[in-house]
């Protein structure tokens, strides 16, 4: 079974994000959805409602799986014993940033490699900065975010005021 890891923050999950997840399916039988978080900086959404958001955007989805870790993306690839990752590109900013990323996992893990999946170009301007910034000013989100994703929950989760 082709498993790969598709490694992000998630702050939160979008539409964007699931167009990418969609694509790296047609190339393996599993995915594993791992959100990332460092322990001393605040997010947005806590790692537990990110991963509740993405389980149910993904639910419909039976070769996917959410988690949670903290450290390098290449030590959770081996605690998993997985040889991809999966990495969405927007823009060509995101390439750049991305390729050396890449290039410095490969350089410490040889028995792993990276895969580029450009995101559909209708949600190449979407990011979690500007969801958040939607969100954070009342604005309405839904449409950025993947269907069966609880916008409320998202809301309440943050400590928005509505």
């Amino acid at each position: 079974m082709r498993t790969a890891i598709f490694p992000g923050s998630f702050d939160p999950f979008t539409v964007g994000h699931y167009d990418v997840l969609e694509s790296a399916l047609q190339l393996f039988d599993k995915i594993i959805v791992a959100v990332g978080y460092n322990s001393s900086k605040k997010g947005f959404l806590t790692p537990e409602t990110r991963v509740e958001i993405i389980q149910q955007a993904v639910a419909h989805l039976p070769n996917v799986e959410v988690c949670t870790y903290s450290g390098l993306t290449i030590d959770l690839c081996h605690t998993l014993g997985v040889h991809h990752i999966i990495r969405g590109l927007r823009t060509t900013t995101d390439f750049e940033m991305e390729s050396v990323i890449a290039q410095a996992n490969k350089k410490m893990a040889p028995d792993i490699s990276t895969v580029f999946i450009p995101a559909c170009q209708e949600y190449s301007f979407i990011s979690s900065t500007v969801v958040r910034d939607i969100l954070i000013h009342n604005g309405d989100a839904a449409q950025f975010l993947p269907k069966g994703v609880d916008i409320d929950k998202i809301i309440d989760r943050s400590g928005i005021s509505k």
